[in-house]
């Protein structure tokens, strides 16, 4: 059962919260690979103990802290798939969602030689692997989510030179395998 304060509501919501804006910070200066429970910790002036009770551990912190910074990019990439269905829902969202994060902040923080993490963490995210199955409409799949998710990183991670040229591999190689 939560215990409520007067001045803060529910303890466990503030607390979760106070960690994972440390954790969004942390990461926004430092990089995906700075996120260390211990770290973190520091930070908010309590225990590891207190940091797991309160969020999980880090892979639950990370996915927080990746959905938080990919909202944005979400919101514009489901405006631009409203409407869409099958081959042309999934390169519109493949192909927005690569301008979109290498334009946006989360670009610095996943792409960059200095900050660049461990990408079996980030292919395996299951916060990814739903946004993927969102974006693109593949709800019933949970493996061609997590391909997505592999696609879109590999393609952040060494982009064309030529975004037709990109836009026309995504459309030769990866659409037909869903339709």
């Amino acid at each position: 059962m939560a215990r409520t304060d007067w001045l803060v509501g529910d303890r466990h919501d503030a607390a979760a919260e106070r960690i994972y804006a440390a954790a969004t910070e942390l990461v926004l200066r430092r990089g995906l690979d700075a996120l260390d429970v211990d770290t973190l910790a520091a930070r908010v002036h309590c225990s590891r103990a207190t940091v797991y009770r309160y969020t999980g551990g880090k892979a639950k912190i990370r996915d927080v802290v990746l959905t938080r910074l990919a909202a944005g990019i979400v919101e514009t990439v489901r405006r631009a798939v409203d409407g869409l269905h099958g081959q042309d829902r999934i390169v519109t969202a493949i192909t927005v969602a690569l301008e979109q994060i290498r334009s946006a902040p989360l670009r610095r923080v996943m792409l960059t030689a200095d900050n660049s993490p461990d990408v079996g963490e980030l292919h395996e995210s299951p916060a990814l692997r739903r946004l993927a199955a969102e974006l693109t409409g593949i709800t019933d799949d949970p493996e061609a989510a997590r391909w997505i998710v592999r696609v879109v990183i590999s393609m952040a991670y060494w982009p064309m030179a030529d975004p037709r040229l990109e836009e026309q591999t995504i459309r030769r190689f990866v659409a037909p395998a869903f339709g």
